[in-house]
């Protein structure tokens, strides 16, 4: 008997070479096995070797189709390419920010100011950074103290070391059923299992994370409350509540993402105020300044500030003094707060922007949102539909980039609008509303 992974070496070594293509379905498994000269039993191992590389996926009903990428172990997001539309990761920079950042940094490169600056720094920064990173962490009506904030190289590395603190390997994290990729990387790499918990028009839902915990006990959860990626969805007041609530009955703790929270400036107070001994809020510099500016940082209970601190430590995650001395002259002069609001602007200007091109589909977004999520026609599955648009040069994200656990995607995509000029976005969103508008079958052999 042919063993299967021979068999599964082949059918990759095929994807690989571009005999077979994303978007194509390979044949059902006993024409499969008759044409190999295998058993239907080998054929159904070998299918399975290959969805458990990521290399096809699998609809009820419809067959197996090859996928769009191999994706790795973690988030199935590509790196920046100059040759394409990059519709799939979020680089918001505003117009004429870089003029307003300059005029910040001419004082940090006088030799004795810059001296200082080049100095190694600790998780806890400086007394001045926590001042600014409490400032912007900061609500209506709340403000952290600055003496719970630690920080991290950047936002992703803040995730990791907060979710390091709170989930030993080997124990489970509550995760939205549709979340942003990274976190399921974070899980994977420190070994740890994350548990979708349902989400509905409001966010996450109280009753499903206390299901998943009564199933088997979770250590922490992680959540979006404001302007979630990738459905956009805003927790209101009362469900931030009634979530904070949960946490205490369960004794678990919250990793809250705050990273796209400063596009809406009017969004209810966090977690962190509500359930301050119970969630960690994360948030970073590079959404609100720029991509090639990171910094992120933390505001912990007091009493995991030592357990997050070890994990800053331990991941060699910890901030770069110069990015926090910068990062704090630019609060102080209001450059953050200048950039931010250009940023609000801009967001929603390219959200009008997609609201017109794609008319007529169901897509689901906020207005002050960098992202959208995209419900194709049914005739579209979302593997076929990226494999589509990648042929015309534009890059966007499938929905079982999003997905966590093993259930199936849904037929959508989500399609970050920060990253290319105001131009090629409406151009790039005219070209995806055709395909969309078009049958698979009608460009099959585009």
């Amino acid at each position: 008997m042919e063993d299967y992974r021979a068999v599964a070496d082949e059918v990759a070594a095929d994807i690989a070479a571009g005999r077979l293509r994303p978007g194509d379905r390979l044949p059902p498994q006993r024409s499969f096995a008759r044409r190999r000269g295998i058993a239907g039993s080998t054929a159904g191992r070998v299918y399975k070797e290959l969805a458990r590389r990521g290399l096809v996926v699998g609809e009820v009903g419809r067959g197996t189709f090859v996928r769009a990428a191999q994706p790795p172990p973690g988030p199935a997001l590509a790196e920046p390419s100059a040759a394409r539309i990059d519709l799939e990761l979020n680089y918001p920079v505003a117009p004429g920010q870089a003029d307003l950042l300059a005029r910040g940094l001419g004082p940090l490169l006088r030799p004795d100011v810059l001296g200082a600056a080049l100095r190694p720094v600790g998780a806890a920064g400086t007394p001045e950074a926590r001042e600014a990173a409490a400032r912007l962490a900061g609500t209506a009506g709340w403000r952290p103290d600055p003496a719970r904030v630690l920080f991290a190289g950047n936002g992703r590395q803040a995730v990791a070391a907060a979710v390091a603190a709170l989930v030993p390997p080997g124990e489970r994290l509550g995760v939205e059923a549709l979340s942003y990729p990274v976190v399921k990387a974070v899980a994977h790499r420190l070994g740890v299992t994350a548990v979708p918990v349902a989400v509905d028009a409001d966010g996450l839902c109280p009753d499903a994370l206390a299901a998943a915990h009564r199933a088997a006990p979770l250590r922490a959860v992680y959540l979006q409350p404001t302007l979630h990626n990738p459905l956009g969805i805003t927790m209101p007041e009362e469900r931030r509540a009634r979530i904070a609530r949960t946490l205490r009955e369960l004794d678990l703790y919250a990793v809250e993402d705050a990273v796209w929270a400063f596009l809406h400036d009017a969004a209810p107070a966090p977690l962190a105020a509500l359930a301050p001994d119970r969630a960690i809020l994360v948030d970073s510099v590079s959404k609100r300044l720029a991509p090639g500016l990171t910094a992120g940082f933390a505001v912990t209970p007091p009493r995991l500030a030592e357990r997050l601190a070890a994990a800053l430590r331990s991941g060699a995650w910890t901030a770069a003094r110069f990015a926090l001395d910068a990062v704090t002259r630019w609060t102080a002069d209001g450059t953050v707060a200048a950039v931010a609001e250009a940023k609000r602007a801009d967001a929603a200007a390219r959200q009008r922007i997609a609201a017109v091109r794609l008319a007529g589909f169901t897509v689901r977004a906020d207005p002050r949102a960098y992202y959208c999520w995209w419900e194709l026609p049914e005739r579209w599955r979302a593997e076929t539909f990226v494999a589509a648009a990648a042929r015309r040069g534009i890059a966007v994200t499938p929905a079982a980039s999003f997905v966590v656990g093993t259930r199936g995607a849904p037929g959508a995509v989500r399609l970050g609008l920060a990253s290319p000029p105001v131009e090629t976005l409406s151009y790039a969103l005219d070209v995806l509303a055709a395909i969309a508008r078009a049958a698979p079958e009608d460009l099959a052999d585009d």
